[in-house]
């Protein structure tokens, strides 16, 4: 279960112990953080596996792999036991090749847990009418712009699976969601900050890290109180946007990322690698239901021309994992 150094970046990239290889094609990356976890299901080396996530870790390296992930609820999934890298963002979510094997997990997994206080007030666990064969009444959400803010190959494959959720029964209403770059950034200073923070007991150790990581964490520590405070001030507007766009749709659908899993790089195996550009085209879709806490499931939609899986992205109303099932 190798993954990215304190999963800070959506990649396996690691010097230390290795890069993970994507199944469907060795040349490119898992996906990340939770890289090993997607591998090792996609592989067939395990029917399930937990994945952390922070900001998209769960669900990105499952779309890369072809694969479901779920991030639910936050605070429904207790973290006793993970390491307290990101407190405010962090999830930690089933990986599994069907929506039927992460039902189980999650069933499995979800609920009170008396040694973590977040997770201690929750509505009751649902997965009531997950394996429904009809949409109908489901109002599906789109945000052109955002939706389509991705690779050709994505686009269409993912407008083509929104064709079958509608021919299901579903019903697709357009909606506008503002300030997504903004959101972005608040996403990012709070992740970074609280990591920095988090690792700030590891004195001599934090020269054994990897070039890239130790620049993410500078970046962390760079940012003042006043740029947390912005950021969670920004959080608070997110919600409004989303609950806003709740109250027209059910669930809010894009794409899982904006790029399929890009090559290693030459030299990323011994070396590692950092490419913020790519940073920003795979995380795209999924940092917002980290900032806002609400549950994300990623399905497999198909595949890029180069045999890479694309993963499609479901979005709903807080404690309404049940509903992205279905």
């Amino acid at each position: 279960a190798n993954m990215h150094e304190i999963g800070i970046n959506p990649d396996s990239s690691n010097m230390n112990y290795g890069v993970v290889r994507n199944p469907h094609d060795l040349g490119h990356d898992a996906g990340g953080s939770s890289s090993g976890s997607a591998a090792a299901v996609a592989a067939g080396s395990c029917p399930v596996a937990i994945g952390a996530d922070g900001g998209g870790s769960v669900r990105v390296p499952a779309a890369h792999c072809g694969l479901v992930g779920l991030k639910a609820t936050f605070g429904r999934i207790s973290e006793a036991g993970a390491a307290p890298l990101c407190w405010s963002v962090a999830h930690v979510g089933p990986i599994g090749p069907t929506v039927a094997d992460v039902v189980l997990a999650y069933a499995l997994m979800a609920g009170p847990d008396e040694r973590d206080p977040v997770s201690t007030y929750q509505p009751p666990v649902s997965v009531a009418g997950w394996n429904r064969g009809d949409l109908d009444g489901v109002v599906l959400g789109i945000f052109p712009d955002w939706f389509d803010h991705c690779t050709p190959a994505i686009r269409q494959t993912c407008r083509a699976l929104l064709g079958r959720l509608e021919a299901a029964g579903a019903t697709v209403r357009e909606v506008a969601i503002p300030e997504l770059d903004l959101m972005r950034i608040a996403h990012a200073l709070t992740l970074l900050s609280e990591m920095a923070a988090s690792m700030d007991n590891l004195g001599a150790k934090a020269a054994d890290l990897s070039p890239s990581t130790r620049v993410n964490f500078a970046l962390g520590r760079a940012a003042t109180a006043r740029d947390y405070v912005q950021a969670q001030r920004m959080r608070t507007r997110a919600l409004a946007h989303f609950a806003k766009a709740f109250a027209e749709v059910d669930v809010l659908v894009s794409p899982t990322t904006a790029v399929t899993a890009p090559r290693i790089p030459d030299g990323g195996l011994s070396d590692g690698w950092s490419d913020l550009s790519v940073v920003t085209e795979v995380m795209r879709y999924v940092f917002p239901a980290n900032l806002t806490g609400h549950p994300a499931l990623s399905v497999p939609a198909g595949y890029d021309p180069a045999g890479l899986p694309i993963g499609l992205h479901l979005m709903g109303r807080h404690w309404e994992e049940h509903l992205l099932f279905r």
